[in-house]
């Protein structure tokens, strides 16, 4: 009875390595380096522009969402108290939207962010 239990498990696990082993090292750097700060951003792009990669120019588009998002939050910020408690709130909305993007690039899933990242698909469909 444990065996069968054990089974379907060790069998999930290797499906889900087999569809990560697809993407090759270079592809998850790109991906990961995204999000981190606008230097990485800009240097994924510039790393990912002879190849254009799938995986890390999804990530690319994701993060380059978010940083936007950032600085709209950061514009809104500039009005006096409303404003400062939209941009507070929001900065943390986006920590979390950051950090689930970041773990998707790191584990090889091509999902969007949370709540916007189906909107920065749309938005940068054709770049």
């Amino acid at each position: 009875m444990d065996t069968n239990i054990d089974t379907p498990q060790t069998h999930s696990v290797e499906t889900s390595n087999d569809m990560n082993e697809s993407l090759s090292s270079e592809e998850k750097n790109i991906a990961v380096i995204s999000y981190i700060t606008l230097i990485g951003l800009i240097i994924a792009f510039v790393m990912n522009n002879d190849k254009k990669h799938a995986f890390p120019s999804y990530h690319i588009k994701q993060s380059l969402g978010l940083g936007l998002t950032g600085l709209a939050l950061g514009v809104v910020g500039m009005i006096p108290i409303l404003g400062w408690i939209v941009s507070f709130l929001g900065m943390f909305i986006m920590l979390y939207l950051w950090v689930v993007g970041l773990l998707n690039a790191i584990n090889g899933k091509q999902k969007p962010v949370p709540f916007l990242g189906a909107k920065y698909e749309e938005w940068f469909k054709n770049n």
